[in-house]
């Protein structure tokens, strides 16, 4: 087991995101909407739609409406088309900063995003400029004070199932994975009864940056909490050690 992970700041996104369960729903929704028209509403054929519907469960989405999620966007009455941007940059102190989106309107998106770097002190930059610094993983956390299983039994199900590390903290475990073992190891923790916190292939920083400047730390929470507050931005992934 390591210690690297940042369940705290994991945590405290999850509860400040609860607090906006409608536009959580909205963000798994356009998802659900994306992976039906690429891949089909078959979950067990759709790899892609199976990830984000262990999203929608992990984020405690009814069921029945993730199925009507599924069927909507199945179905012909809907022809808005989405498409993923990402944009990358830097906030204060240097802070590597990705925004992953879902939109409409690319030229809208476009412009918020560039306003959020910028009243927030950050530069938005170009493709790849910081990319390089982080690494796509399955990551699953899970709440201690909701999961009944011991911790060794927990890891060897995680491992069995091809997880590549499992991590434990005061408050949750985390599995990382593969992004093409995450499934599998999903499946594995939902057949065991494992109640998951969240569930989904994500984008960790390789190193993790502090921020002692109180101006700088301001900016950098307005930009991160405008960008998050965007209806068109399903994702923000950054390196600050909050």
């Amino acid at each position: 087991m390591s210690g690297h992970s940042k369940f705290a700041n994991i945590k405290h996104k999850k509860e400040k995101n609860d607090a906006a369960k409608g536009k959580i729903f909205t963000i798994i929704g356009r998802e659900i909407a994306v992976a039906v028209k690429e891949g089909g509403p078959d979950v067990n054929n759709n790899f892609k739609l199976a990830q984000v519907v262990a999203k929608a469960k992990a984020a405690n989405m009814p069921n029945d409406t993730i199925e009507r999620g599924i069927k909507k966007a199945a179905g012909e009455g809907e022809n808005v088309i989405y498409e993923y941007c990402t944009y990358e940059g830097y906030g204060p102190s240097g802070i590597a900063i990705i925004v992953n989106t879902l939109t409409d309107n690319k030229n809208r998106t476009a412009a918020n995003v560039r306003a959020a770097f910028s009243k927030g002190g950050g530069n938005l930059g170009t493709p790849g400029c910081v990319s390089f610094m982080f690494d796509e993983k399955g990551q699953i956390i899970i709440d201690k004070e909701e999961c009944e299983m011991d911790a060794d039994d927990l890891m060897m199900v995680a491992l069995d199932a091809g997880a590549d590390d499992f991590n434990e903290e005061e408050e949750s475990f985390e599995v990382l994975t593969s992004p093409e073992a995450f499934e599998d190891v999903r499946k594995a923790l939902e057949d065991a009864k494992v109640p998951m916190m969240s569930a989904e292939v994500t984008k960790l920083p390789q190193n993790y940056v502090d921020v002692d400047d109180e101006a700088s730390t301001t900016k950098l929470t307005r930009l991160l909490d405008l960008l998050e507050a965007d209806d068109d931005v399903q994702a923000v992934y950054h390196n600050w050690n909050e």
